[in-house]
């Protein structure tokens, strides 16, 4: 998983991932990474459509996103 977020990264393309905030609910977002740490990453997140700090620990999977026409995210 790390791998595909450090992609996000450097690529700048966006990842889809699965995720559980903190009160439990679990969410799944569009997110092209910004900056990783040891505990999180700093992502702009393109379902809410603003900056979004997520904790490492609370991603429960991250996928490539499917290729969508017509949407360039660079």
């Amino acid at each position: 998983m790390i791998g595909l977020l450090l992609t996000s990264k450097e690529d700048r393309l966006p990842i889809d991932i699965m995720y559980i905030s903190s009160k439990g609910e679990i969410t799944q977002r569009t997110i092209i990474v910004k900056n990783i740490n040891e505990e999180s990453i700093s992502a702009y997140c393109l379902t809410k459509q603003q900056p979004r700090l997520f904790k490492l620990s609370n991603i429960l999977s991250a996928a490539k996103q499917r290729n969508r026409k017509g949407v360039n995210y660079a």
